[in-house]
């Protein structure tokens, strides 16, 4: 196991990596990771001595949500939903740019407005306008000067198809999630959906690939499912990294180790996918814990050896920010992803960060 302490690299005084990232995900999971990773993206402002940069940053989000402002749009104007597709721009730009504050803006009454986002009306014209979702969301980051770029996992309209423990099969995202049944295989309708290329090429040029963290069956395993990308996970040789979850979610994932979040991502893949997973190791306020047991959830169980025994490293760190939910410490993880790869170039076997 490589511990917390053994992540403060040493300055040397040489220039850190410069690094290629692809963040693959959805929902706030990624969002709030990319806000992390934004601020090591290279600037003339920052290059320390020893400190990796990211030279360019790709995130790659699932596209199956049917339910909300983004169901509405996908059903009315047959496009693809774009609301996790926003939050992630919106995570890439300016934090306190009026342009960010706008296109997160929710219409709270108005026949037709109701509900809708700012952000997700924006994407619905620009890709009216360009007949292209891709294209809408690359002037979309455009506009607001986002420090990486976003690919949908996939042009095709998608929906997802859960098989449950009980023999039935449940169709959609919203009612996956409303299930209460317990999830023992998911996949997309219509399959053999093709990513883009730019995806692709992005994750065959990448030093370092993350997935997570995220709902496990509805904003990681999408993903997994678009024809190419397990692949182009394996065959990178980036170093591949899981960020797990804070807490099970329920109808999700409810009763599963961090092992069974790996063991799931790895089985709808068809390969191994990581090398490392970080994992939170501070525990939830009992106010907190207390708050998530009325849905039946809590903290991930932790267990080390069943990781281990899956080929990943894990690496422990203190991740958990509380507030009216439970959510990652963007800055501590983007550090130890920072400082996991500057260890990387100091000692480019990893084996030997292995023992």
């Amino acid at each position: 196991m490589l511990a917390q302490s053994s992540m403060n690299s040493s300055d040397t005084g040489k220039a850190g990596p410069e690094l290629r990232v692809v963040a693959i995900g959805g929902g706030t999971g990624l969002s709030t990771l990319l806000k992390g990773l934004k601020h090591y993206v290279m600037t003339p402002s920052i290059a320390l001595p020893g400190q990796p940069t990211i030279r360019e940053l790709s995130g790659v989000v699932t596209v199956s949500d049917d339910g909300g402002s983004s169901g509405r749009l996908r059903k009315e104007f047959n496009m693809l939903p774009p609301g996790d597709v926003r939050n992630c721009i919106v995570a890439l730009s300016e934090d306190e740019a009026l342009l960010s504050r706008l296109f997160q803006h929710r219409f709270q009454k108005g026949s037709g407005l109701e509900g809708h986002s700012f952000g997700n009306l924006f994407l619905a014209a620009l890709t009216s306008i360009t007949g292209d979702f891709a294209e809408a969301v690359r002037l979309s980051s455009e506009i607001l000067l986002t420090r990486g770029r976003i690919y949908p996992a996939t042009m095709t309209s998608v929906e997802l198809e859960a098989l449950m423990v009980d023999g039935t099969q449940v169709r959609g995202e919203t009612e996956i999630t409303a299930s209460k049944g317990k999830i023992r295989a998911l996949a997309l309708f219509p399959p053999d959906v093709e990513p883009l290329p730019q995806t692709l090429e992005a994750i065959a040029n990448a030093d370092l690939i993350t997935i997570g963290p995220g709902s496990l069956f509805t904003s990681l395993i999408p993903n997994l499912l678009v024809r190419g990308i397990p692949q182009a996970i394996r065959e990178s040789p980036a170093v591949k990294v899981f960020v797990c979850n804070l807490m099970t979610q329920a109808n999700e994932s409810l009763g599963l180790t961090a092992s069974d979040h790996i063991r799931a991502l790895n089985n709808h893949a068809g390969v191994q996918l990581f090398d490392y997973a970080l994992i939170n190791q501070t525990q939830a306020s009992p106010e907190m814990k207390a708050k998530y047991a009325l849905e039946g959830a809590s903290q991930i169980v932790v267990d080390l050896e069943a990781i281990e025994a899956l080929g990943v490293c894990p690496v422990l760190g203190d991740y958990l920010d509380e507030g009216a939910v439970a959510r990652h410490a963007t800055d501590h993880v983007a550090h130890d992803l920072m400082a996991l790869m500057a260890l990387m170039a100091q000692a480019p076997d990893r084996q030997t960060l292995r023992s």
